[in-house]
Order: C-alpha cells, then structure tokens, then sequence
C-alpha cells in the first residue's frame, strides 16, 4: 500500500512538473492587416522569428497577414484576439478603436504636432492607462509600433486650406471620427477597402485618400495616380502588439519577459523604419517629388485654421474618448517642455 502510495505521489509530482509545457500551443496564430512588406508587416515576421529563437521554439507564432483571420473587416480584429480565434495581434489603434473608444485619442483632429508628442503620450502615463483598459477587456498590450503621422493625397488641386478640400471625393478607413473630420472640413468621406479604392482612384471616381507615407503611399505608388500631397499632421497612427489575456496568462514569467523584451527591441526598429525620411530628413518628400507629386507642407499656421474647423469634432470625440484620457495626454505633452 505504501508502495502504491509513494508511486502515486512520484506520478503527481512529475505530472505537475510537465503540465506547464502541454500548456503551450504548438502554434500561437498572429492577426496583421497588412502583407508581409513594409516596416509593420516586416516587424509582424521579425518578432515571430525572435520570439521563437528565444524560447527555443516553445512559443511558435505564426504571423497571418492581409487580414486572413477576420475574413476583410478589419475592424474586426479587436474582437477576434479577445476572443483567442487569434492569440497575438501587432493591430492599429484605429481599427480597434472602433471597440475600445479610448484609443480614438490618436485620431483627435490635430491633436498631436510631432513624434516627440506622440511618444510623450505611448511611453507616459497615458500609455500605461490604455494598456490597463486594452487588459480589463481581455487583451495585454506589450508594446507600441507606429505607422506614422497620415498625409492626405488627391488628384485634383493642392491642399493648402479648409476650403481647398471642399466637395472633393476623399477616401477613408471605416472608423467615424474619419467621416466627422472630412465633412467638418467640407469633403465628402467615403469608406471603402483599399482594393476596391485603388480602381476607384485610377478611374477618377474617388479624389483622394489619407495614409502614413513610409506604410502605403510609398509601397503602393500612390504618387501613380495622385499629383498632390499635403503633409499636415492631422493624425497619428500607432500600432499596439496584444497578446490574448488567456494565452499571456499561460506564459511563464520568464517567457513573458522575453515577450516584453522582443516587443520592445522589435517596435523601436519599426517605428525608425516608419518615421525614416519623415523627421529629420526630407528624404521622403524628396523620392515623392521625384515621381512627380506636388508637396505641400502646412505651415503651423495653416494647421490652425484646419483645427479650429474641426473644433467640433474635438469636442465632440474628446467626450466619447474620455476626457480624463485626454488631459492624461495633455499631462504628458506637457512634461516634455519641463
């Protein structure tokens, strides 16, 4: 009998000790809106890889790119990582600010002048009170990437004023505040795929459209079917690596710590690649012109007539943001003058 015992308190022992490993996935799947190409897509494989070598394959990430996991809906893909269809997600804030409204803080009209800002408020306390609402529902942000501030670009005329977007035929990505902006400044915003854009741009039945320069306008030659951008900084686009709250939980803490690591060294890397030629250099602009495109600059005075025209629009998404969020922002941007 005590030999039975003894036997059974070996088998417990070692059952415990080898549960942890039967834990893990043999793959953990990976939701990117975009292809493999390009500083986000490109940074998607670069953590896989990393995350894989540093755990000794223990934790397998498997990147699912253009939007394989959400069938096409891409403001979908909050919803999926929560739910664990997919286990980690390098996401943009505007997709999933179409669920957790407090990220909607990047889209504010105007709202944020440079980079410097911008990672005052991603690495501030602000960063941290998002990451704390992404956790409480179901999702653990390790980390902030970026696509860059969006430039606007059209077929018509040059940007230079309000009045210059008036009844012009601007595409945009399918987030609300995007159409309250466009129609505060006299466009007319329709939200369509960036598949079914591109023709539209060709055939002329769309005027324009808006997106990070280094992430899409560049890769996908925009500067083919449009002569003019105005590079105005109307909005930032970050992105945030998440990991589902259940699989974040499954990992040891030395994993998490390798989790964290990579993110951090891998997001660094994305952001110099989005931001290259854009701060500090006029490289960007540069090959732009190159291919013909008329740049335009806004000075900080023409960005302000553009605020004051969306002014109600900052009123009114500042409430659905939150406005303790924003002066958490506020707070942030302010500290960088200390």
């Amino acid at each position: 009998m005590k030999n039975v015992l003894k036997g059974l308190i070996v088998t417990l022992f070692a059952l415990l000790f080898v549960m942890p490993a039967f834990a893990y996935k043999s793959e953990y799947k990976m939701s990117i809106v975009v292809g493999p190409k390009g500083p986000w897509g490109e940074a998607a494989t670069k953590f896989a890889n990393l995350v894989r070598a540093r755990t000794d394959g223990r934790i397998n990430i498997k990147p699912y790119f253009a939007g394989q996991l959400f069938a096409g809906k891409q403001t979908n893909e909050f919803l999926l990582l929560r739910r664990g269809v997919a286990d980690f997600a390098l996401g943009s804030t505007i997709n999933w600010s179409t669920v957790i409204k407090p990220l909607n803080l990047f889209s504010l009209p105007f709202f944020f002048k440079n980079y410097q800002e911008v990672d005052a408020v991603t690495g501030g306390r602000t960063g941290k009170k998002l990451f704390r609402i992404l956790s409480r529902k179901g999702v653990v942000g390790i980390g902030w990437g970026e696509n860059g501030f969006r430039a606007l670009t059209n077929s018509k005329r040059p940007i230079r004023v309000p009045s210059d977007l008036k009844d012009l035929k601007i595409r945009v990505v399918g987030s609300p505040i995007f159409i309250d902006i466009f129609r505060a400044l006299g466009a007319n915003p329709t939200s369509m795929n960036w598949s079914d854009a591109v023709p539209a741009f060709r055939q002329r039945v769309v005027d324009g459209e808006e997106n990070p320069i280094n992430v899409v306008i560049i890769p996908y030659k925009v500067y083919d079917f449009h002569r003019y951008i105005t590079v105005w900084h109307y909005l930032i686009d970050p992105l945030i690596l998440g990991v589902n709250k259940a699989d974040w939980q499954s990992f040891s803490k030395k994993d998490r710590r390798i989790l964290r690591r990579t993110a951090r060294e891998v997001l660094d890397w994305e952001k110099i690649r989005a931001r290259d030629g854009l701060e500090g250099s006029t490289k960007a602009l540069d090959f732009l012109k190159s291919k013909g495109m008329k740049v335009t600059v806004l000075t900080e005075s023409q960005r302000k007539l553009f605020k004051q025209k969306t002014a109600p629009v900052m009123a009114k998404w500042t409430k659905i943001v939150g406005k303790n969020i924003v002066k958490s922002a506020d707070k942030d941007i302010a500290r960088l003058e200390k």
